[in-house]
């Protein structure tokens, strides 16, 4: 299968020792694109440099919720130039964090607005987290004209009709995997396959049968067959339209498998 992560951290400490060899798994397993996606300043920068040494990585620059006290006017013009870079292809990781509340909520609604209005102007998509915000996220995002998806999709059914309204693209990760997730199971089942992405989150959320321990993108493939199996379809389908969502969503140019 030709597999597409549409959401990364390879940037992040857990593969410092061992990143080249897990970028070399997932080229064996199939990925022919990986969204390496930064969550502040710093990992946006290591987000740009591996897309520059890696054929089939691409980036996305952004400061995360849990850093928005750190997004000040300078960081903001760093983060525009990053943007530039031909391998950057969306904005993200942005969003709104109401479960940890790591930063102030109003600096946190600041720093999404900041991040929306840059993508806007730059012509990117955005890629947001949300976590116990869904009222203020979408509140927000009805207000923005453009596109994005809501990375590792955590509002349940009820919520869906409202994100694919807005015309977002719904990212489903490792927990569809876990025995309980029947209603992300339920999301995954339900959503139009032409708005579905597939991620790993890595090294976070990882699915069965590695959970528990660090995930990587190579794992996708356990995604793609837990929700090829809520959607009663083949995991071929499901890796050939989550590959063709992603490429169209972020202008993606995947590499040979």
């Amino acid at each position: 299968m030709r597999l597409i992560d549409s959401h990364a951290h390879l940037n992040f400490p857990q593969f410092d020792a061992d990143r080249e060899a897990v970028i070399a798994r997932a080229r064996k397993a199939g990925l022919v694109a990986i969204l390496n996606v930064g969550t502040d300043l710093a990992s946006s920068r290591t987000a740009v440099k591996l897309a520059e040494k890696y054929d089939f990585l691409y980036a996305a620059v952004g400061v995360h919720p849990h850093d928005a006290r750190t997004l000040t006017p300078t960081v903001l013009d760093e983060l525009r130039r990053l943007a530039r870079h031909p391998k950057v292809v969306a904005i993200g990781e942005i969003g709104l964090d109401y479960y940890r509340d790591l930063s102030p909520r109003p600096m946190q609604q600041w720093a999404f607005a900041d991040q929306l209005a840059l993508a806007a102007e730059l012509g990117l998509p955005v890629v947001v987290h949300s976590r116990e915000a869904h009222d203020d996220v979408l509140a927000t995002l009805q207000g923005w004209d453009g596109v994005g998806v809501l990375h590792s999709y955590s509002a349940g059914p009820e919520r869906l009709e409202e994100v694919l309204e807005l015309g977002f693209y719904i990212g489903i990760s490792g927990p569809v995997t876990f025995p309980k997730a029947n209603r992300l199971r339920a999301v995954a089942a339900t959503v139009p396959l032409e708005r579905l992405l597939v991620e790993t989150d890595c090294p976070y959320l990882t699915p069965e049968p590695h959970r528990g321990r660090r995930n990587e993108p190579a794992y996708v493939q356990y995604v793609v067959e837990a929700v090829a199996r809520a959607r009663e379809t083949s995991p071929k389908a499901v890796a050939r339209a989550t590959a063709d969502n992603a490429r169209r969503l972020f202008g993606m140019r995947p590499a040979p498998s």
